[in-house]
């Protein structure tokens, strides 16, 4: 049974679309692709269609990762779509957790930061990197390699 799995932040243009490409490429390197779908949405909807930041773009390009997504805004039918709904910070987790009133029958996700799967990193968000300096974003990308690494070891 394939696992299906989205990560979620504000715009989906930074975090959510570097973790989208944090647990593909572990996943490649483990040979998992046909186990696991994978995606990534915002709970804003102004970027929609836009390619992820430049700069995560190239700061992920130089671990060898991919990011190719376009942003999109999650929307209801991802509750009963997807198993897993991991978000990047409290923000994120509290409208996530607001859209749930507005199903009409009981989702199949479960709701979770992706930082609670972090073993090395020991923080309740995952910084935003969009209006930092470049270090933020190879930073975000510490930050996700341990929690996705964590997140597969619990659902694999």
């Amino acid at each position: 049974m394939v696992q299906r799995v989205l990560f979620v932040c504000l715009g989906n243009i930074c975090r959510s679309p570097a973790a989208e490409g944090v647990f593909l490429k572990l996943i490649q390197s483990k040979g998992l692709e046909d186990k696991y779908f994978v995606d990534s949405a915002g709970t804003g909807g102004w970027h929609v269609g836009r390619q992820p930041d430049p700069r995560i773009v190239d700061a992920s390009s130089r671990r060898g990762i991919s990011l190719s997504s376009r942003a999109r805004q999650i929307q209801l039918r991802d509750f009963y779509e997807f198993d897993w709904i991991l978000t990047m910070d409290n923000d994120n987790l509290e409208i996530v957790n607001s859209m749930i009133c507005k199903l009409d029958k009981p989702q199949k996700a479960i709701v979770r930061p992706v930082l609670s799967y972090a073993r090395k990193y020991n923080l309740s968000e995952v910084p935003d990197p969009y209006y930092g300096s470049d270090s933020g974003f190879e930073y975000v990308l510490d930050i996700l390699q341990d929690a996705c690494q964590g997140l597969l070891e619990e659902i694999n």
